[in-house]
């Protein structure tokens, strides 16, 4: 049973889409609390480690996979090892939302773990959400780690999203991309007063005719600071490109580090960033319409991470 804040925790962090919702598994404080499975989705505790296992059977279309974490209560360090396995052929969504309440003082923390094996020709979409909130002091702290191993022919798309309300994130993301194997990663981020974050996205082109693609859009306000690390290997025929675009505000800090290595002379990579602060022909533009200076703002950022 959830409560009212947990619920609102809940909606926050739940992603609408048209398709089906067969599965699911929903985390809260540490403990698997409800479960639903159907004949194509066997979703299985681990044994050995907090987690579980979720089999996506071969030539299962059409389906998605919901994992919400909810932690309502300060002082739980949540740590848990989620693994997938997803059929070949098969098309599915998997929505891992992840949305913190601390009323208290004390830190609220959760890791997941996530390692993902995507077999031949199936197509992956994951979408991550990451918010906070609560009136305690207690720090809110979101570590996620996504390993995938995209086999021939695979297509992922992951959308890597930080709503707000977070203090601390160090977001890791490993994958290697086998023959002609695909990658859209799309991560959007936002930070405000003193919060901190990281993400670290390495990419290895594996496979003949691999591709990969970054897409970076962060805010940063007040006194916070990202730092992001994109590392993109080409060690075959492919391609792949990062894109990372950022607006600074007030007294923020961005840093942006990427690398391209290339190990084959067929390998094509390109990388390119651009940090900054809003236009003010935007702000003059959309306040000639009547909005104030603060609602040109919000109207901008909005459109910038959507």
């Amino acid at each position: 049973m959830l409560s009212e804040i947990e619920k609102q925790v809940l909606e926050a962090i739940s992603d609408t889409h048209n398709i089906p919702q067969v599965a699911y598994n929903l985390r809260k404080n540490g403990e698997s609390v409800e479960r639903k499975v159907d004949e194509d989705i066997t979703i299985v505790t681990k044994n050995d480690k907090p987690g579980i296992d979720v089999f996506i059977k071969p030539g299962t279309k059409n389906k998605s996979v919901h994992i919400p974490v909810i932690i309502s209560k300060a002082g739980i360090n949540d740590v848990v090892y989620n693994s997938f396995d997803i059929g070949e052929d098969s098309d599915v969504l998997i929505v891992a939302g992840c949305g913190i309440h601390n009323p208290g003082n004390e830190g609220s923390q959760h890791d997941g773990i996530h390692d993902f094996k995507v077999h031949k020709n199936a197509h992956l979409k994951y979408t991550e959400k990451h918010y906070a909130q609560g009136e305690g002091k207690g720090k809110k702290i979101l570590n996620p780690k996504t390993i995938l191993e995209v086999y021939e022919g695979g297509f992922v798309e992951m959308e890597l999203i930080q709503i707000k309300g977070v203090d601390f994130t160090n977001r890791e993301t490993e994958v290697r991309l086998h023959e002609g194997a695909r990658l859209i990663v799309t991560e959007r981020l936002f930070t405000d007063y003193s919060q901190k974050a990281e993400s670290h996205i390495t990419i290895q082109l594996m496979g003949a005719n691999s591709s990969a693609q970054i897409i970076s859009r962060s805010v940063a306000k007040g006194k916070s600071e990202q730092i992001y690390y994109f590392n993109m290997i080409g060690k075959n025929k492919c391609a792949g490109h990062i894109q990372c675009d950022a607006i600074i505000m007030d007294e923020a800090k961005v840093t942006s580090i990427p690398a391209i290595s290339a190990f084959h002379q067929d390998a094509q990579l390109i990388h390119e960033a651009a940090i900054g602060k809003i236009s003010s022909e935007q702000l003059i533009k959309l306040m000639s319409l009547g909005l104030s200076e603060k609602e040109a703002e919000e109207k901008i950022l909005e459109g910038f991470l959507k």
